[in-house]
């Protein structure tokens, strides 16, 4: 999931992606917002909050929504800053730093969350968008720009978008191109869904610990992701 970019990337190796990082951000999406009313997994918001009380001279007010924004500006900016630190150093685990701080970020939240949701609200929010950040910009480069978690407004856009192309590109090559797209499209959306879903029934009895169980089904796709290649090695060792 996490080793193959560029050409050598598939359908699948994206589906497998897309799947357990629209979960974890679905259920970032739930838990953030009933742990601190906060919007923690895309900015569009904060720029309408942020322009209204601009407007109406709250400055104090609009200068925490301009830091949201920027907080999920610098985790996509480490993210990849991150990623070309290590393929200049040609490694090829690149994309894996970016993940294990987010996993570290959701399981501190998960930890220690609870200690300042009352009082520390934005520290909270600021901490998860940082996070979506790092994930939105890692996925991005990862599948170049065919896969996007944390958010649903572009899917919805890219999805209506190719269902009708459906009925005017009618070339096998075509029409396999689009069915591959629709299908992962369909597959962030129902796994934002069903991630979202299971953190609204884990919130009333764990609260904003529930983002400790999100950080362990992340750091176990990256423990699959690195068996299974080690796997494969030992396979073609053997040939």
């Amino acid at each position: 999931m996490f080793r193959h970019h560029g050409k050598s990337r598939t359908l699948a190796h994206n589906l497998k992606t897309a799947s357990l990082l629209s979960f974890i951000a679905g259920m970032v999406n739930v838990i953030g917002f009933l742990a601190v009313q906060k919007l923690t997994t895309n900015v569009t918001g904060h720029f309408a909050f942020f322009v209204d009380e601009f407007f109406r001279f709250q400055f104090s007010k609009s200068i925490i929504y301009l830091l949201y924004i920027l907080s999920f500006l610098l985790g996509s900016f480490v993210s990849n800053f991150l990623v070309e630190i290590v393929y200049r150093r040609k490694e090829k685990n690149i994309f894996v730093l970016p993940v294990l701080i987010e996993v570290i970020i959701l399981l501190s939240i998960g930890i220690f969350g609870s200690l300042f949701t009352s009082n520390y609200p934005d520290i909270i929010a600021l901490s998860l968008l940082f996070a979506m950040g790092l994930q939105n910009s890692l996925v991005t480069r990862l599948s170049n720009a065919l896969v996007r978690t944390t958010h649903l407004t572009g899917l919805f856009t890219d999805l209506g978008i190719e269902l009708s192309q459906l009925f005017f590109y009618k070339t096998p090559e075509h029409r396999k191109q689009l069915l591959g797209n629709i299908r992962l499209r369909a597959r962030i959306i129902l796994f934002f869904f069903l991630g979202g879903t299971f953190a609204g029934l884990l919130y009333p009895t764990l609260q904003s610990h529930a983002l400790t169980i999100a950080s362990l089904i992340l750091f176990s796709g990256l423990v699959y992701d690195n068996v299974k290649y080690k796997i494969i090695l030992w396979r073609n060792s053997k040939k």
